[in-house]
């Protein structure tokens, strides 16, 4: 069976996007990988094996067009407000607390923030599936 290891997206500012996902959610660099063109690194945190890579294509300047097709990252935290509080307090502009419901019942509670690339991430409770 498979098993899902990583995410790639592409990022024009190493620093930056290192810095970014490093406040918002504890990843730090797990491996650079510094190649003729183009440079990967690696985070990760002690929460989860699966790790975001970030490609930076060396001589890039005009940021990615994101397509219709990219949806969204997610991360499950244990404390959605206090997350929030968090990164509002860090300037990374968490946009609002949204409950979403079904049946009645709770499904999900979760904030989105986006990165310094443009890309969605989906910050959501654990809770139900979403552990």
């Amino acid at each position: 069976m498979a098993k899902m290891i990583h995410s790639m997206i592409r990022v024009l500012d190493e620093a930056r996007s290192i810095e970014f996902y490093d406040k918002a959610f504890g990843l730090k660099t797990a491996d650079r990988i510094a190649f003729e063109t183009f440079t990967l690194i690696y985070l990760s945190n002690v929460e989860t094996g699966f790790e975001l890579e970030l490609t930076i294509n060396q001589g890039r300047t005009a940021p990615y067009p994101l397509g219709e097709a990219y949806g969204h990252l997610a991360v499950s935290v244990a404390e959605l407000k206090d997350e929030h509080a968090r990164m509002t307090t860090l300037g990374l502009n968490p946009g609002k607390i949204v409950e979403l419901n079904r049946d009645g019942k709770l499904f999900a509670l979760f904030f989105f923030v986006t990165d310094p690339d443009g890309y969605k991430i989906e910050v959501v409770q654990r809770h139900g599936r979403f552990q």
